[in-house]
């Protein structure tokens, strides 16, 4: 077994740690606050009188704004520097979820969520650059782990902490709980975070950015249709999705022939970083699919109510928590590869124990619950790792690309594999609920097979890349 161990175990200073804390306050918020509001429309509907046609878009503008940034997260990188683009988004996102708190009607609060969106957007991959830019290659598992945590157990947080807001307090409270975690990251951001080269960017590429800027929000928003819709013929799915798709083509060709390109896209001629988007695209299907269909299993298979849900959702975050810090470091000591492959079939493996016995409405809670807290770690150990390999495969000057591109090829393999999974779940519920899980779970264990298949590629490229 080949290793990369001297340079991996060099040792992580304490400024490095206390960095990473630091970025973790924008990372938590964001993914704090997209399953936290979800849990108050029904509420916010009701006191804003607005129906569900209407509220649905305090959700859905939320994420089509986060897509909307994520193209321009790279430009702006390299233009204002990692630190200072990290520090202003920190800024907007809290500020607008003061006034998102203060809307007067519904149609104010979808137009300050998406202001709202637009700045998550930046948060994570502008994180994720200042984090590997102050560690190097060779350590980055490790720390970039410590940015997982945040990621993985805010979702998980959010249906608990939403339910007993709005059990003892009005729905305002959803956003202004960001206000504190903001305020405190802003402060710490500061003093501590390195503010990066600037004016690096060449001009803006407006063109490239209108179709990619475009494109991409209406393929995410066309893959959550479908979801909905049932089919993708329906014409709420079928325009947008081909409006995407062209926005996209013609944004790669675009970008082909331009001196100064939006982002660049040279760098998938690495076959490592080939590989890693590859893995990282279905690990993102498998953790977005698995986030979207146990709290639907508890809701309709076992009646759960939804402060009960979030509790049982626990164990998934657990487990999360418990793995990444060992995961990043076996990346650092033996690649992202080997460990997102160990992970891939520590997935099918629960999956499948899924398919067999979790499917039945008196399945054994505590067997439930156990099989949460090691789905929680497979699937971490399954999608964090290609997302380490992709960033250590570049220059630290292209890390700014590099963590924009992972981000949305995790996105849109999250945006796909909800979709059929919700299709899926609508199709088989006429036959029952426990049909319709088990089938549900059949096309779980095929998405964890699908990204233990792409792990392995990757592990390969790692191995002949030496």
């Amino acid at each position: 077994m080949t290793t990369v161990a001297a340079p991996a175990e060099a040792r992580i200073g304490r400024p490095v740690w206390r960095l990473a804390l630091v970025i973790v306050f924008g990372a938590f918020a964001s993914g704090l606050d997209g399953s936290l509001t979800n849990i108050g429309l029904d509420t916010i509907g009701a006191d804003l009188h607005a129906g569900l046609d209407e509220t649905q878009w305090v959700a859905t503008g939320y994420l089509v704004a986060l897509a909307v940034s994520l193209p321009l997260c790279g430009w702006l990188g390299r233009r204002l520097g990692p630190g200072r683009l990290w520090l202003m988004a920190l800024v907007a996102f809290t500020a607008a979820s003061g006034l998102c708190a203060a809307a007067p009607s519904i149609g104010w609060l979808i137009a300050l969520r998406v202001a709202q969106g637009l700045a998550a957007g930046l948060l994570v991959p502008a994180g994720q650059t200042v984090i590997g830019q102050a560690v190097g290659a060779h350590r980055l598992g490790r720390v970039m782990s410590t940015l997982g945590i945040a990621v993985a157990l805010a979702p998980a947080l959010g249906p608990v902490v939403g339910g007993l807001v709005l059990h003892a307090l009005s729905w305002p409270w959803l956003f202004l709980i960001n206000l504190p975690i903001g305020a405190v990251g802003l402060a710490l951001g500061l003093r501590y975070v390195p503010r990066g080269d600037r004016g690096a960017a060449g001009p803006l590429d407006r063109r490239g950015f209108a179709l990619i800027g475009g494109g991409l929000p209406l393929l995410v928003y066309a893959l959550t249709r479908w979801g909905s819709a049932g089919t993708p013929a329906a014409p709420s799915v079928a325009i947008p999705l081909v409006l995407g798709v062209a926005g996209l083509a013609a944004f790669v060709l675009r970008t082909r022939r331009r001196e100064h390109p939006l982002m660049d896209l040279g760098l998938y001629r690495r076959p490592v970083y080939v590989a890693a988007s590859g893995a990282s695209a279905f690990s993102g299907a498998l953790m977005f699919g698995t986030a979207l269909v146990f709290p639907l299993y508890f809701q309709i298979l076992h009646h759960d109510r939804v402060v009960d849900t979030g509790l049982r959702m626990l164990a998934l975050g657990l487990g999360t928590a418990v793995i990444l810090p060992v995961a990043g470091r076996l990346t650092d000591r033996y690649g992202g590869g080997l460990v997102a492959s160990w992970g891939g079939v520590a997935a099918v493996a629960v999956m499948v124990v899924f398919l067999l016995f979790g499917a039945d409405a008196d399945a054994d809670p505590v067997l439930v619950e156990v099989l949460l807290v090691l789905l929680g770690m497979a699937v971490a150990a399954t999608a964090v790792p290609p997302g380490i390999a992709a960033y250590q495969a570049v220059p630290p000057d292209r890390l700014p690309d590099a963590t924009t591109q992972v981000n949305i090829v995790q996105r849109i393999g999250g945006a796909l594999g909800g979709s059929l999974f919700a299709v899926a779940l609508a199709n088989g519920l006429p036959g029952g609920g426990e049909h319709a899980f088990r089938v549900v779970f059949g096309w779980l264990t095929g998405s964890a097979v699908l990204a233990l298949l792409c792990s392995q590629w990757l592990r390969i490229a790692l191995r002949r890349a030496g």
